[in-house]
């Protein structure tokens, strides 16, 4: 039992973890911790564990640690930089210097602290002196001093990057003289983040280093793909999808998709990049790993000005208020060389950014235009963009303005980029599970993600442009979403008027909550937007729900369809496609 009286796990902290990149606090690696007990959010015991472990950090010869503590709304979070080659000794330290805070508290049932007494400063001595890897050590030392990226996990270690890159074993590492330096070197690297839009920047990106000439690699929400084939299907947004492109020998230009998941548990994969893209953002998962607001998701994106801050682009969405106020108040976005898009060329910010000779992109008279200094390049008509739906998708405007920025950071030619905005779209494989147009008997069919309220709200008012006759409309949401969030869907989906809702369940992703909880919220949020009963129905099965609404159909409606599931998606596609005679390619 604890002090309060109830039970909590005996080690005092419920998570610990390491940080192996950049991250929101951090240049480098860290180690965080996430403190219990009846002191958890006492500022005393915070300030007595970051003076434990400077303590212990001058006691083992390390660098004096930068120490965060993070308050949210479910507690606090503990963090402290820690060198790379020492992560789980550091995890150890911080792990015993908390327990030593409870103990000094006179809650003493944690055994570590007590296990150590006053040989601490040996013991951990000891476990560093186990865990160096000096031919690591060595091997990291060179490649930074030859300006050689460097990748590494539990099983492996790469030096150069993509098509320049080598990989070796962990327990075989080469020695210095062995390696062939000069074959090494890295590759036109871009990092994508933001709420919602990652996928389809990161695909349009892409398919310009293809234009170009280049052989490009892209990680992604949807899984990882090299050179337009599909190595692994999945949710790669994180520092493994990132090490798994960067390390792939056919990869000449890397695109990376990177989620605030990745972020917040292990940090970036990469410390340098040419360019960072944050397209938006947007309120949604709040509450998961001490995020409470859009101010503080807007600097956990710019996590990834940290690797453009030394002679990289930073690419962001200068209408948005939340994202550009964070940009000129973190001094690691400060920093960086800044990039700016809108869906109006004319914005005051993207104005005063030109005439200070900064590079915006943004629509003017229907077309889009990217401006470097004086010079203007017209990207093509708007309407002629597939991506675009004829302009009706604003929202793939900005993502198109987006990746032209990256595509010129990343040095890729204006004529690749004017021909992809041109191509790309215009077939459904170009960018499956984004906005997927098709046609089903005399109906329309719109497949998207639309995960959060803005991106649900994108996608309807593209339903809403296409003049429907009746608009039907799937919805769902996964439980890891907090009770506010899942009803504001709901309104959302109200404000357009469908007139069928169909109500989905995902057995799958619950995420602890039970069954018919979320679609009671949802149903919720419905009556508060002001729909009567009757406007929807239920279904327990994703499936299931979206056949109801082909069913439904008539010539003219408009169908749209924001499905989470990978296997349900590829099996509605494949009935989309069986309808209209289409082979994929």
């Amino acid at each position: 039992m604890s002090d309060t009286g109830t039970a909590e796990p005996n080690h005092g902290f419920e998570d610990s973890r390491r940080l192996t990149g950049p991250s929101r606090h951090f240049d480098g690696s860290a180690v965080t911790l996430t403190p219990l007990s009846r002191i958890a959010n006492d500022q005393k015991a915070h300030a007595r564990w970051a003076e434990l472990m400077c303590v212990m950090a001058q006691q083992l010869g390390w660098p004096a640690p930068q120490t965060v503590v993070q308050r949210h709304a479910l507690g606090t979070i503990l963090l402290a930089s820690a060198p790379q080659d020492m992560l789980m000794t550091a995890t150890e330290i911080s792990e015993w210097a908390w327990e030593t805070c409870l103990a000094e508290s006179g809650i003493e049932q944690f055994d570590f602290a007590h296990e150590l007494g006053g040989l601490a400063a040996p013991a951990f001595v000891a476990r560093a002196a186990a865990e160096q890897r000096p031919r690591l050590m060595a091997l990291r030392g060179e490649a930074q001093a030859r300006g050689l990226p460097m990748f590494e996990d539990d099983h492996e270690v790469s030096i150069g990057a993509g098509a320049g890159s080598r990989i070796w074993a962990i327990g075989m590492l080469p020695t210095l003289d062995s390696i062939p330096w000069a074959s090494l070197h890295d590759v036109p690297t871009a990092l994508v983040t933001g709420s919602n839009g990652k996928t389809s920047t990161v695909r349009l990106l892409a398919a310009m280093a293809r234009a170009a000439g280049l052989r490009p690699g892209m990680c992604s929400t949807e899984g990882v793909v090299i050179d337009g084939e599909a190595l692994t299907l999945g949710d790669y947004s994180g520092p493994s999808g990132a090490r798994t492109v960067l390390r792939d020998a056919r990869v000449q230009a890397a695109v990376l998709e990177t989620a605030r998941g990745g972020m917040l548990r292990r940090g970036l994969a990469l410390t340098r990049a040419d360019v960072a893209v944050v397209t938006n953002i947007s309120a949604d998962h709040f509450g998961e790993y001490g995020i409470d607001s859009g101010i503080e998701l807007a600097e956990v994106k710019l996590t990834v000005a940290r690797v453009v801050q030394r002679g990289g682009t930073l690419v962001l969405k200068g209408a948005d208020e939340l994202l550009m106020a964070a940009a000129q108040r973190l001094p690691h976005a400060v920093a960086a060389r800044q990039a700016l898009f809108a869906l109006d060329e004319a914005h005051p910010r993207l104005r005063k950014h030109r005439d200070r000779g900064g590079s915006i992109c943004g629509a003017s008279e229907g077309r889009l235009f990217l401006h470097q200094g004086d010079v203007a390049h017209d990207l093509g008509a708007i309407a002629g963009m597939p991506i675009t739906l004829g302009g009706a998708a604003s929202h793939n405007i900005e993502n198109a303005a987006a990746a032209a920025l990256a595509a010129r950071a990343m040095g890729l030619p204006i004529v690749a980029i004017r021909y992809t905005l041109a191509q790309f779209g215009a077939t459904p494989h170009d960018n499956p599970g984004r906005l997927e147009r098709w046609p089903w008997r005399g109906a329309t069919v719109l497949i998207d993600y639309a995960h959060n309220p803005d991106g649900l709200a994108q996608l309807m008012r593209v339903a809403r442009a296409l003049a429907p006759r009746r608009l039907g409309l799937l919805l769902g949401q996964a439980g890891n979403r907090d009770n506010g969030a899942i009803v504001e869907l709901a309104r959302t989906a109200a404000g357009f008027a469908p007139d069928l809702i169909v109500i989905k369940e995902l057995p799958l992703m619950l995420r602890g909550r039970a069954l018919g909880e979320v679609p009671a919220l949802l149903e919720a949020g419905l009556r508060q937007g002001g729909m009567r009963d009757g406007c929807w129905r239920y279904q327990p099965d994703e499936e299931a729900a979206a056949m109801q609404l082909l069913q439904w159909a008539q010539p003219d409606d408009v169908i749209a369809l924001p499905l989470h599931t990978h296997a349900v998606r590829a099996a509605l596609v494949a009935t989309l496609q069986a309808a209209i005679g289409f082979s994929p390619p």
